[in-house]
């Protein structure tokens, strides 16, 4: 049997619902995907949105049909559903009370971040969410995927939670890059984040990677706007031309395709991160999606196989060598962008499907304090007890 012919229930997991739906109506895709829920058990919900769906309407729907149900999650780039990746899909992943319990705060504004402030905030939730006996503890994140403020939140966050581990993804639209928005309270907020810290009684591990490989090419930022993100001049020339120049391809020829499949690379004490491009200014500078600067030395990355990479970075077990129940995954847009452009969409979709994983493309992603992109960040959940047959 192959793995389009396996039944979709062999791909969906059993410790959280999944509610799904691709209806062109917010209410009516609501409805539909909270009716796939068994409410009754459920301890807390993230909403994921696809770009076509009105996030005003869909709120207004989640606050008729869970009134009392905490629902965290954000606008999207696209989604993993249990299909795999989809742009259309409204998900609804239900955590229930016998395995999670929540606690949550709103980071917002969000611009500018105040380091300290948000440090004793992160703290002070944690001290109030008292910690369960013999459970475990994690973190979450959705920030404003335009805010320009992730790396600065998440080393804050770092600071103030110690060692939980927080994982997460910038919110999308589309490939718009206009508004993107996060869910908390039962309304969807611009300019803002939502932390959520998650006690549960399943083991579970987290999970990072890309697939890139840094080059001996380097490249010296050497003018830019850090709070902007925007860079100016590279290697002493304007940024578009001379980024072109070094990947091969004119600059009235950049696109999201060549950003995906050229990035660059810096270089962390622990390893090597992406800080990918966004998009090109005024036919001459490069706005980016995470932190740059003045000075700062970047690499050329070159890629490696991406579905290659993609099936061995899930494929992660427990101590009994038991495969995770599912995968919450945050996954940039612009590996989704390079795989379609690749036409690889259906293979990578197996993949996904394969290994249960849901979430959604982001436009950055959160992993160990730091903000990253073009990465897989995700975290795997295993069974409780001894394994149970197939």
């Amino acid at each position: 049997m192959t793995a389009d012919q396996i039944p979709m229930a062999r791909h969906l997991p059993r410790l959280v619902g999944v509610g799904i739906s691709r209806d062109a109506s917010a209410a009516r895709a609501v409805r539909e995907a909270v009716g796939q829920l068994e409410t009754s058990r459920i301890c807390f919900v993230l909403v994921f949105v696809p770009h076509r769906l009105n996030h005003a309407e869909v709120e207004t729907a989640l606050a008729e049909l869970l009134p009392s149900t905490p629902g965290f999650g954000c606008t999207t780039a696209g989604q993993i559903t249990p299909e795999g990746y989809e742009d259309d899909a409204l998900l609804i992943v239900a955590f229930p009370r016998e395995h999670f319990r929540c606690s949550s705060a709103l980071l917002s504004p969000l611009k500018p971040v105040m380091p300290e402030q948000t440090a004793l905030k992160a703290k002070a939730l944690s001290r109030r969410f008292g910690r369960t006996a013999n459970w475990n503890r994690f973190g979450l994140i959705f920030a404003d995927g335009l805010s320009k403020q992730e790396d600065i939140l998440v080393a804050a966050l770092e600071v103030g939670l110690g060692d939980i581990p927080v994982f997460g993804g910038s919110a999308g639209h589309g490939l718009a890059f206009d508004r993107t928005f996060v869910l908390h309270g039962g309304e969807f907020h611009e300019d803002a984040a939502v932390l959520v810290l998650v006690d549960t009684d399943l083991d579970f591990t987290g999970l990072g990677f890309d697939h890139f490989t840094p080059t001996e090419q380097q490249i010296v930022v050497t003018e830019a706007q850090s709070e902007e993100r925007v860079v100016h001049e590279i290697n002493g020339s304007p940024a578009a031309s001379e980024y072109a120049r070094l990947v091969g391809c004119a600059a009235s020829d950049l696109s999201p395709r060549i950003f995906a499949e050229n990035p660059v690379m810096v270089r962390s004490p622990a390893a090597w991160h992406v800080r990918a491009i966004q998009q090109v200014i005024d036919g001459t500078s490069l706005t980016f999606l995470s932190a740059i600067a003045n000075g700062l030395v970047l690499t050329l990355g070159r890629g490696k196989d991406i579905l290659a990479t993609l099936d061995s970075g899930l494929s992660v077990s427990d101590g009994q060598g038991r495969e995770p129940d599912f995968i919450l995954g945050f996954d940039c847009v612009l590996r989704r962008l390079e795989i379609q452009e690749k036409s690889l969409g259906n293979a990578a979709s197996r993949v996904l499907r394969r290994h249960r994983v849901l979430g959604f493309n982001t436009y950055g992603e959160q992993h160990c304090g730091v903000h990253v992109n073009q990465t897989f960040v995700g975290i795997a959940f295993f069974p409780p007890g001894r394994a149970n047959p197939l």
